[in-house]
């Protein structure tokens, strides 16, 4: 916040008192970790000067009543899975490492909810709720890695959250630690409280700067007894835009309507499980799910309006295997785009419906204007769409003024310039292009509220 006073450095005699007050063994200062700690999924690369690793809420607490005390920033971390430098400690410090806060606490399926510590991996919990027949549908690209507690710092989403919305719909209460130290309680174990403010979907959402979370009380939902998958083949990208706007408006709830365009079909369409692919120039992954019999009869709907609408092939998935294969192949799209190129930058968009197809015939021409290459994959059925623009060395002026024409486009056509990744420091830059003067204004002075010095995850969202 650039009306505080300079950070205190973290000089030998604080990171002893850093010991003393969180235990010698909860402090590492090995370059490897710090290396590691520097870096997470996007491009920006940010060292600490020290990592505290914790275990208890209470060493949580001892380390921001100390930072506060000496006035150094804390930086909190998950699994360091972010795609816009949420998890990095700009302003050096401490990183606080919450990854050992992995219990599962209770997982109930008479009341359908799941109590659980921040660092508990994604998967890991939705393969608990699954052995009680029970389901947590967020599913961000990195759920065997991401941690709960990132994820509704980022109010991650996923393919399923067309049809069961993001993270911050299944958090129904949260502990965490303020900046200050203090331990607060938020929400409640019901599916309905509006006792006071709703301090708990503040803090989601809030990527770090207004508390450390370090339990969650989530919502889960019965398993559905049946998912049914299917690949539709398109020409090209805007057809198939096309036909996705035909499936939501069709009378189907696909759990996951997903694209690929023919750039992505290039990187890996050599993965897919359904042999040589023929030519295309786009491809749906869409899944429905719910009853049997009744999820079968949605795909049904799904490849008729499909056909309807120019696919050239539909290739349903086999077995359960094959569906999974499936889902393999689409995580596997950003890593090999990011292989693939020296320089990129992941973006993640989110426009109306009915603007997706306009949005996604106007890349190829912005793409030849910068002289870059821009990959579109992702969650086209709530609109949600993953640009990644990536270039040669030396490119990075081009790079810069390619993502700021494609933002400005996006909120032209009424969208928001990021779905799931967050701000972080990645895009803070731009924050002035959506958010007005009194709503920067407002938020800036929220912050000051929950952080009067400013240790939390400084240099995040608002400076």
């Amino acid at each position: 916040m650039s009306d505080l006073p300079k950070y205190t450095a973290l000089t030998p005699d604080i990171i002893e008192r850093i010991r003393q007050a969180v235990g010698p063994d909860a402090v590492d200062l090995s370059p490897e970790a710090l290396d590691e700690a520097a870096r997470d999924a996007s491009t920006e690369v940010h060292a600490p000067v020290a990592i505290v690793r914790v275990t208890t809420v209470d060493q949580i607490q001892a380390l921001l009543k100390l930072a506060n005390e000496l006035n150094f920033p804390v930086t909190p971390r998950g699994a360091g899975t972010g795609l816009a430098g949420g998890a990095l400690a700009v302003d050096g410090g401490v990183v606080l490492a919450l990854a050992g806060m992995n219990r599962i606490l209770s997982v109930d399926e008479k009341n359908l909810i799941a109590v659980v510590e921040s660092g508990v991996i994604v998967a890991d919990l939705q393969a608990a709720a699954r052995a009680k027949g029970l389901s947590y549908p967020p599913d961000p690209a990195s759920l065997d890695t991401a941690t709960i507690g990132g994820t509704a710092a980022t109010n991650a989403g996923g393919p399923a959250c067309v049809k069961y919305g993001v993270t911050k719909h299944y958090v129904l209460g949260l502990e965490a630690v303020l900046p200050t130290g203090e331990l607060v309680g938020a929400g409640t174990a019901t599916r309905k409280g509006v006792v006071g403010y709703d301090l708990a979907q503040l803090l989601v959402g809030s990527e770090g700067t207004l508390g450390v979370i370090t339990k969650l009380i989530l919502k889960l939902i019965p398993l559905p007894e049946e998912t049914c998958s299917q690949v539709a083949v398109f020409a090209d990208l805007e057809t198939a835009m096309g036909a996705v706007s035909a499936i939501m408006a069709g009378g189907v709830t696909p759990s996951a309507v997903e694209f690929l365009d023919s750039r992505c079909l290039h990187l890996v369409g050599d993965l897919l499980p359904f042999g040589d692919l023929p030519p295309a120039g786009a491809l749906l992954l869409v899944e429905t799910d719910g009853a049997k019999g009744a999820a079968r009869a949605e795909m049904e709907r799904v490849g008729a309006i499909c056909s309807e609408q120019g696919a050239l092939h539909l290739l349903p998935a086999g077995d359960e295997a094959q569906r999974q294969e499936l889902w393999g192949v689409r995580r596997q799209v950003s890593l090999r785009i990011h292989d693939s190129a020296p320089i990129y930058v992941p973006e993640d968009v989110v426009l109306p419906l009915a603007s997706i197809a306009e949005f996604v015939g106007r890349l190829p021409e912005l793409a030849e204007c910068h002289g870059l290459t821009i990959y579109a994959f992702g969650h086209s059925g709530d609109g949600n769409i993953h640009i990644n623009v990536t270039a040669g060395e030396g490119q990075e002026a081009s790079v810069e003024a390619c993502v700021l024409e494609l933002l400005k486009l996006v909120l032209t056509m009424g969208g928001t310039m990021s779905g799931e990744h967050g701000i972080g420091v990645a895009k803070k830059r731009f924050l002035p292009l959506e958010l007005s003067a009194p709503s920067m204004r407002v938020q800036r002075d929220l912050k000051r509220v929950f952080d009067p010095k400013g240790i939390l995850n400084p240099g995040k969202l608002f400076s």
